[in-house]
Parts: structure tokens; sequence; C-alpha cells
């Protein structure tokens, strides 16, 4: 730390959390203690439903499991810790937690932004040139979009931390929220960051928002086309279409907000905060779940197996 941080006199960071009444916080400790078993139970039984059943070995399916499990390392990296602060009277966080916390937060959350794009560019294929379908989505390219998530994600978090990892934080060094966000860590710094502040409303805010806008148009396109065709395939892929949009409006909605306005004082900040790094990845199993008879089937079949395979031991 001496080396990237040699002017700071800031070791740690004290983070407000959401109240600081003791009832409330065990309350909230309840809920997101179940939260959190919940994101992690929903999230890992699509991933194993697609492993595991033949049904779903398809391009959907491998990006909705990767869908999944983007979201598990997402909401994993702030979520266990803010859980154990709820216990805590004095929530501090090290200089060094704080980054790793911003560094995976923006990793992950910009891997998921691209995963999102991969998918839309799927159903686009799949609704408007069916025919050319598995030629145009063979493994190869499915590879080639999972390598570019994860490229993606690397590249964005790595633009904020080069920056970021060296500014000085002479005090104060109160965080408003419950993890270590990046507007909110920026601000703390005792030096002028009008340049990096920039770098925050363009390479996150105004890139959600302008993936936000193309995905929706995109969207459009496929709901005009699927009107165009009245039939029960139409029928289901208009169910599939209306739980991608549904997800991409939960994923970019708050990202927008908080990092397109970023440096301005906000108090539904946290709770956005919230929202995305918790519900939502709560929220996508269940969405992709009721909304999708193959994946209820595919549950179904892997809790008979796992039934039999009890009874049998």
């Amino acid at each position: 730390m001496d080396l990237l941080n040699n002017t700071s006199s800031v070791s740690e960071f004290i983070l407000l959390g959401l109240s600081s009444a003791q009832d409330i916080q065990m309350f909230f400790f309840a809920i997101f203690t179940l939260v959190y078993v919940a994101i992690i139970v929903g999230n890992l039984l699509i991933v194993i439903s697609v492993i595991s059943d033949n049904h779903l070995h398809s391009p959907m399916y491998f990006f909705l499991a990767n869908l999944s499990f983007f979201d598990l390392c997402l909401s994993s990296t702030a979520t266990p810790k803010v859980i154990l602060d709820f216990l805590r009277e004095r929530k501090t966080i090290s200089w060094w937690g704080c980054m790793t916390q911003i560094f995976f937060m923006h990793f992950f959350g910009g891997g998921e932004m691209s995963l999102l794009i991969a998918m839309a560019i799927d159903r686009y294929v799949a609704i408007c040139k069916p025919l050319h379908y598995k030629t145009i989505m063979s493994h190869k390219v499915l590879i080639v979009f999972l390598l570019l998530s994860w490229t993606v994600g690397f590249i964005h978090t790595t633009s904020h931390m080069v920056f970021t990892v060296g500014l000085p934080f002479c005090g104060p060094n109160t965080v408003d929220s419950i993890f270590c966000d990046l507007p909110l860590v920026i601000r703390l710094a005792c030096t002028d960051t009008y340049i990096l502040e920039l770098l925050v409303i363009v390479n996150s805010g105004l890139l959600s928002l302008v993936c936000f806008v193309l995905l929706l148009i995109s969207y459009t396109v496929m709901l005009v086309t699927i009107w165009q065709h009245s039939s029960s395939a139409s029928s289901k892929a208009l169910s599939t279409l209306s739980a991608h949009i549904t997800v991409v409006t939960l994923f970019f909605g708050p990202a927008i907000f908080v990092y397109a306005f970023p440096f301005n004082s906000y108090s539904v900040d946290k709770f956005l905060s919230v929202f995305y790094s918790m519900i939502t990845p709560l929220l996508n199993p269940i969405i992709y779940t009721l909304r999708n008879q193959e994946m209820k089937a595919a549950i179904k079949r892997l809790s008979r197996q796992h039934i039999d395979s009890c009874l049998i031991h």
C-alpha cells in the first residue's frame, strides 16, 4: 500500500450503512441474509440445470448460465461483508479492501453488461435470422462472446482503478453507503478529481446509457418482427424476449442513475447500489425461471434426480 498510496494518511474507510439503529440493523441482517441465500440457491440452480440437462444445451441457456455466474460473483463481492457489518457497531473496511470491492464490482458489472448485449444478439439472430441461427451462433462464437465479456469487464474496471489507487486520501474517510462505491470514494480524495469524475461518467454512466438505448432499439426491432408472425413459436419468443427486456431494465436502470450523475448528492443512491448489487441478482433467476417453461421443466427433472438419488442411498 505504501507504494501505491504513499501520499495518503487514510488506512481504512468507515461505512455508514443503511441505519444506525440496532433493531433496524438486525432486521436488515435477517433480510439481507435471506436474500443472499436465495441469490446463491437460485443462480446455482440455473447453472447446474444448464450444465446437467441436455435439453438446455443451446446458446440461449449457455448465456443464461453465465449470466447467473456473473450475478453470483457480483453479489458476493460485497454482500457477505455487508451482512456481517449489520452485527457491528463500527463498520470499517481497509484501504485495500475498499479498492478490491470497487475493482470486482466494476469487473463483474462490466462483464455482465457485455453478456446482456451478447444475449440480445443471440435473440436477434434467433428471431430475425432463424434459418441461419445454428450457423451464426456456433460454439466458437459463444466462446468468443464469453471471452469478450470477461475482457470488457477487466478493461472497464482497470481503466478506473489505474487512477483511483493513486489518489491521496487525507480525511475524511466516511463512505455513506454499505460498501465502497467508486463515486463515493472518489469524493473523499484530497486532490482535484475532475478528470477522474469525467472518466467515471463516460466509462460507467454514459456507456451504460448508450448500451441501454441500443438494446431497447434492438428489442423493439425484434418485437416488431414477432408481431408480424402470429404463431405459437412467436408467443414463446415473445415470452422469452419480455424476460430479457425486464432483466436489462433492472440492470441498466439503477446503474445509469448512479453513474450518469455520480457526483450529485442523492439520498437514494445507496438504495440503488443495494438494488443492482443484490436485488437484480435475486430477480434474474426468478424472471428467467418463471417465464421459461423449459427451465422450469429442467429444474423439476433435476429435483427428481436428487430425490431419487437420496432414496437410493
